[in-house]
């Protein structure tokens, strides 16, 4: 019954996780995102940018009232000044989108035998980690900020036994449920003694 239970699970992750590998009886356990607040973040300074650079133009628009400006604005200019706003609000939104595609390309998934943790940091820059769940000797988080605090929002960190090395999956939600959950799989995968 337990073979047939794991083969039904492998079944499913194989069919909802395309993009990872998965050994005959291994299965995903979490699947790991950053949090909804980046995005937030990343169209708030979009709008942020679109409002500053409104401004901008208007200023530059009104400076003819001004006495010795150095920003005469003829009906002429005024045209080429509207095409180049227009161009740069869609560069402002070309790069919302391309700053949200990095952000929720990075996952963390965890296995019933590994951790398997895709990095995405620009849009040529993409890496893989894959870690043993039994080769994990401590599993972590840090919130560091007051605002870490505030929103729930930390950095997963997994060392690894022997050669030390530490992985980190920053910008995650409620990161003390994670690593107790992964904390128990890392328990059960370890050899018993």
């Amino acid at each position: 019954m337990k073979k047939e239970l794991s083969q039904i699970k492998h079944a499913r992750s194989a069919k909802e996780f395309p993009n990872i590998d998965l050994a005959e009886d291994e299965y995903v356990i979490l699947d790991i995102e950053r949090s909804k607040l980046g995005i937030i973040v990343i169209w708030f300074m979009v709008g942020f940018l679109a409002i500053a650079l409104t401004t901008a133009v208007i200023l530059l628009s009104n400076t003819a009232a001004i006495e010795n400006s150095y920003f005469n604005i003829n009906a002429a200019s005024k045209g080429y000044l509207i095409l180049g706003v227009v161009a740069l609000y869609f560069l402002l939104v070309f790069c919302g989108v391309v700053g949200q595609s990095i952000y929720k390309s990075n996952h963390m998934y965890i296995t019933n035998r590994r951790a398997i943790q895709a990095v995405r940091t620009s849009l040529f820059n993409n890496s893989t980690n894959i870690i043993e769940l039994a080769k994990i000797e401590d599993v972590s988080y840090r919130q560091t900020s007051f605002w870490d605090h505030v929103f729930q929002i930390g950095t997963l960190r997994m060392s690894t036994v022997g050669d030390e090395t530490t992985y980190t999956f920053p910008y995650l939600d409620t990161p003390h449920d994670e690593v107790d959950q992964i904390s128990k799989l890392v328990q059960n995968a370890r050899p018993k003694k």
